[in-house]
């Protein structure tokens, strides 16, 4: 009997990597090669859908035809010569037939992504750098103190000609006296910024950055020297270092399962949990994606996933004009992606999945724990009492949980994928970290940020993520309709007394982008019009309700918002196409403009009625520094809500027990209460 082949949908093995590997080492023996991802290329929407169909109905055999095993490989090709610039290459790789089935070369009008290893190329070559000792010479650094390189995207190229690989390094100074390697030394920001040909593997120049406030230059009338960090003071968050230790007064708080959880895991991909069924999978590019999501039977969703998040900063003093990020595309975040703690990320019973990803060889590595599954109570799902009986019936409401979370440089990610018991998703994101600070003159403050400690400046900026939402509502036949709530005039025939609003539907037939508009209370249903509710006789159906954030503030004509065209609308309607995943498109590392993201793909006009849909939602922080927010900023909490609207017959949580949690005590003596003093 032949080995069963993995599910279509669950990602790449140690075993599979390696060998994806071997076949794209064979093909090029004689070249240099470093590598930057190996992840599962996804099927063809098309093969995948008939294998599902087969797989729900029960009629899935071994024998039954499979979506070939693919795997994308990105790696870098350097030639015999050193004059030739190295091939960015982007291989799809048949597993099951051993053999590269396709190859690109990214054209050099476009960067291909960064890996971690640049990085560490660009911290060494500033520690060698004779430019940089030098510069970092004439500051007089307090005594103790050494210098911190943090790696960074160079931003959208401002220079004329062809895209250059550049990356630059923002410089902190690090307090060794406190004997502890996790110091905070972003409270110590020096002000210059050194940037990298990562090409020629040197050091090209160094951006003198401007230290004052309000009323002065945007550009510095000459360098800084001297004790630029005199004014500066520590300010730590680690335990061991906080001054006057942690509070001492919080006592346990624990979440008990004492039956263990709900949810029940197979073959290391398929979650099942009331009612609901879904895949999940890791790749180095999105992290946690939510595949083929069913409830009680019922289609829901083909695919979710977090598609890109940008962050713009708003400082307009030259070289921060350039400080813009891409989370996801600039590099994927997969090397960025936390290990998760017990205990601490996650609480309760947990299952947790691995990834895999590779070293610049290309050699397979697991990555432990970077997905925790876990349930939580969120309060009361529902509840009525009987005031004629004085009987109360009341049902938590427990949600199941897909976490995974990315460090990136100063700042934290946590995104969560929650579902419930009442057939709703919800997408969350949560910010935290350390914001990025610049250093600025003793006594200044200034309108483009906050001062949070002496002499540290945390810029403003913006966050904003993108959900791809790929909707299978019973089908992947679905149109979307705008719904509103309007007032409407009195009306002696119609609205005699004035009480009466419409509600207004129209639907979105081809691909457009629009956005939230909390006044009309604005929602989208994505509806299966050949399924009609029983009781409603409406169309079957999930609804969205985009948050009503801030879009990408700015100018229009800037290079900033021409890299992120995804950010002017708060939701894109498009036409399915295999292989468009992300926002911002595949290339936004260093990019002048976004380049087949989904502007581009509206531009198609493509027809949306009844036809496989996608539909990308964009929201965001527009985060304004806080003093509150240093050391490290308490979490920002953002979240997207998809809920079925006229999909079930009746509540679908009305059958969830109400039963009463026997751990739930009283408090005993004094400890929440005080007696009143006596007059």
């Amino acid at each position: 009997m032949g080995k069963i082949s993995p599910h279509p949908l669950s990602a790449l093995s140690i075993e599979e990597t390696s060998r994806a590997r071997d076949i794209v080492l064979a093909e090029s023996p004689k070249n240099v090669i470093q590598f930057r991802m190996i992840y599962r290329q996804e099927p063809k929407k098309a093969e995948l859908v008939d294998f599902l169909a087969l797989e729900h109905s029960g009629k899935l055999t071994s024998t039954s035809p499979r979506p070939p095993r693919l795997a994308s490989v990105h790696y870098v090709q350097a030639h015999q010569s050193p004059d030739r610039r190295a091939d960015e290459f982007e291989t799809i790789v048949d597993l099951d037939k051993n053999f590269i089935i396709s190859k690109k070369i990214v054209g050099t009008e476009y960067l291909a992504g960064l890996s971690t290893w640049e990085f560490d190329i660009l911290v060494e070559s500033c520690k060698t750098s004779p430019l940089i000792q030098e510069r970092v010479a004439q500051f007089d650094l307090p005594p103790g103190f050494d210098i911190v390189i943090e790696p960074w995207p160079y931003g959208g190229m401002d220079q004329p000609g062809e895209v250059r690989r550049y990356f630059q390094g923002l410089v902190y100074a690090v307090d060794t006296r406190t004997n502890n390697p996790d110091s905070n030394f972003y409270a110590f920001p020096l002000p210059i910024i050194p940037v990298m040909d990562f090409e020629k593997r040197e050091i090209v120049r160094i951006d003198e950055l401007a230290t004052g406030g309000a009323g002065d230059d945007l550009v510095p009338a000459a360098p800084r020297t001297g004790g630029v960090l005199n004014h500066c003071v520590s300010a730590e968050y680690v335990p061991e270092l906080i001054p006057g230790g942690t509070r001492k007064d919080l006592k346990p708080l624990s979440v008990v399962q004492p039956e263990g959880p709900s949810f029940s895991i197979v073959d290391e991909s398929l979650v099942e949990w009331q009612k609901w069924r879904f895949r999940v999978s890791f790749n180095p590019r999105e992290g946690a994606v939510i595949h083929d999501v069913h409830y009680d039977g019922r289609s829901v969703l083909y695919r979710l996933s977090i598609s890109e998040m940008t962050v713009p900063y708003a400082d307009p003093r030259p070289p921060f004009h350039r400080k813009q990020a891409f989370d996801f595309g600039d590099g994927g975040i997969g090397h960025a992606v936390n290990s998760l703690t017990l205990g601490c990320d996650c609480l309760g019973v947990i299952k947790h999945f691995d990834g895999v990803l590779v070293n610049p060889e290309g050699d397979a590595e697991k990555a432990a724990r970077v997905i925790c599954l876990h349930e939580q109570d969120n309060g009361i799902g529902w509840k009525h009492t009987n005031w004629r009986t004085g009987r109360a019936v009341s049902t938590r409401r427990r949600e199941l949980v897909v976490q995974f979370i990315i460090t990136l440089a100063n700042y934290e990610y946590i995104f969560n994928y929650k579902f419930d018991q009442a057939g709703a998703i919800s997408v969350e994101t949560r910010a935290t970290g350390i914001v990025s600070v610049v250093n600025i003159d003793a006594g200044k403050t200034a309108p483009w940020g906050t001062v949070v400690n002496p002499g540290a400046l945390a810029q403003n900026h913006q966050h904003i993520f993108c959900v791809r939402i790929d909707p299978a509502i019973d089908g992947h036949k679905n149109t979307v309709v705008q719904n509103e709530s309007l007032p409407l005039p009195m009306d002696a025939r119609t609205n005699p007394y004035g009480n009466l609003y419409e509600v207004k539907e129209t639907r979105l037939t081809t691909s457009v982008g629009v956005d939230a508009c909390p006044q009309n209370n604005r929602i989208f249903k994505i509806q299966n019009l050949d399924k009609k509710n029983p009781i409603s006789g409406r169309p079957v159906g999930y609804k969205i309700n985009p948050p009503p954030t801030q879009k990408v503030l700015a100018d229009p004509g800037s290079t900033q918002a021409h890299r992120c065209q995804f950010a002017k609308h708060h939701l894109w309607l498009t036409k399915y196409r295999d292989g468009e995943l992300y926002a911002a498109g595949e290339y936004p590392l260093s990019s002048k403009r976004e380049e087949g993201g989904v502007a581009d793909m509206i531009a198609r006009n493509d027809d949306l009625l009844q036809e496989d849909v996608v539909l990308w939602s964009c929201f965001g922080l527009t985060h304004n520094p806080r003093v509150e927010d240093w050391p490290v900023m308490p979490v920002e909490i953002m979240e997207l809500h998809i809920s079925p609207v006229d999909f079930f017959t009746a509540n679908p949580a009305i059958d969830v027990p109400s039963g009463k949690d026997t751990t739930s005590q009283l408090t005993t003596g004094s400890c929440c209460s005080k007696e009143k003093p006596r007059l």
